[in-house]
């Protein structure tokens, strides 16, 4: 009996179809439950749980999701989803202490004197008193008011009156109210984080940006991390979001083959016992960041739990190969803001409305 057992694992250690050993390196494989260290001593999850679109199933699947492990939730103003997202962390019964719970300042509540008050309507929606992390969801500064997208009789966007660096300094007094926990940044290029750093006196907790297998920068997420801010990968799957195709300012590029089809990812997958898009994600993991994908589906949620696992350096050197610096986000021309200005990926841009 021990020479048959000893011959089907040498069988399923060379990936042969014997059934009870397809999957050979799931047998010992484990499942992590890795988090970091934010530059304030918080721990943030690995792993987290993205609220981009969807709006009528928030609830439930922010609900589900907790219930099924997910520790890290990612919200924005702008999302409209806060309402449902905090529903579903009270549906969850998971105790609010024990989830990070991030969110962004949109670019109308810039303005210095606005925002705490729209930190405090966030709390209200999310029906907590505090979250683990406030964003400034990008750099440039939109029209006060209620009208999110203001746009001139041209349908320009009209650009605020202030700065992001003020809008920075006013973020920094919510850490001292106890609303906040952390403060940070997305959508910033290295110049605009260089100001930030310069004129304030916080660095950044995180910078949320996107990175996946086809916009890697790996110069610029060394940078961070050698300034002590960590990345949180948005679009961590990159264009197999339709968004990116369907939007006024879609890039030619986005409409190139989905990340997650590309046969080095299934190969790897193949050799773990795991799909495409774990091994997407755990190389975002093992890279030392978080990822926060976004699903409304059980068995994907489910999926994405088990993507925490380590990858072999000969596969990470594999997936380093799919870098083609492209940049699928880019809503420049339609915010009048040049962003991203001293990043790959920026070639292309189109003019078009986001909403």
């Amino acid at each position: 009996m021990a020479s048959l057992a000893a011959k089907a694992n040498r069988v399923s250690v060379f990936g042969k179809s014997f059934l009870p050993f397809r999957q050979p390196s799931a047998r010992t494989l484990t499942t992590r439950t890795t988090s970091y260290t934010l530059n304030t001593g918080a721990k943030i999850p690995a792993l987290g749980f993205g609220t981009f679109q969807d709006p009528d199933s928030q609830e439930e699947t922010v609900s589900r999701a907790l219930q099924k492990g997910m520790r890290l939730i990612d919200t924005a103003r702008v999302y409209n989803v806060e309402e449902q997202v905090g529903r579903g962390i009270k549906k969850s019964g998971v105790p609010r202490e024990d989830i990070f719970v991030g969110t962004k300042l949109w670019c109308n509540d810039y303005h210095p004197e606005d925002v705490e008050r729209a930190l405090d309507d966030s709390l209200r929606d999310l029906d907590t008193p505090y979250v683990d992390l406030l964003l400034m969801h990008y750099p440039c500064t939109f029209k006060r008011g209620p009208d999110r997208f203001p746009r001139d009789a041209d349908g320009r966007m009209i650009l605020g009156e202030t700065t992001y660096v003020d809008t920075w300094k006013a973020m920094e007094t919510l850490t001292k109210t106890g609303k906040v926990k952390a403060i940070g940044v997305s959508n910033f290029s290295m110049g605009e984080i260089e100001t930030l750093l310069n004129e304030s006196s916080t660095v950044p907790a995180v910078h949320q940006m996107e990175v996946h297998p086809y916009l890697q920068q790996k110069g610029f997420n060394e940078w961070l991390q050698a300034k002590g801010i960590h990345v949180v990968q948005f679009s961590p799957l990159g264009n197999m979001n339709d968004f990116y195709r369907q939007t006024g300012w879609s890039k030619e590029i986005s409409h190139m083959m989905r990340v997650i089809d590309q046969p080095i990812l299934k190969e790897i997958g193949q050799k773990y016992g795991k799909t495409p898009v774990q091994v997407v994600l755990a190389w975002g993991i093992n890279s030392g960041r978080s990822v926060i994908p976004k699903s409304v589906v059980d068995w994907q949620i489910e999926e994405n739990l088990e993507a925490d696992f380590e990858l072999q350096p000969e596969d990470m050197a594999q997936i380093a190969t799919l870098d083609a610096k492209a940049r699928f986000n880019d809503p420049s021309l339609d915010y009048e803001w040049r962003l991203y200005s001293d990043l790959e990926g920026i070639n292309g841009t189109v003019r078009g409305r986001t909403h």
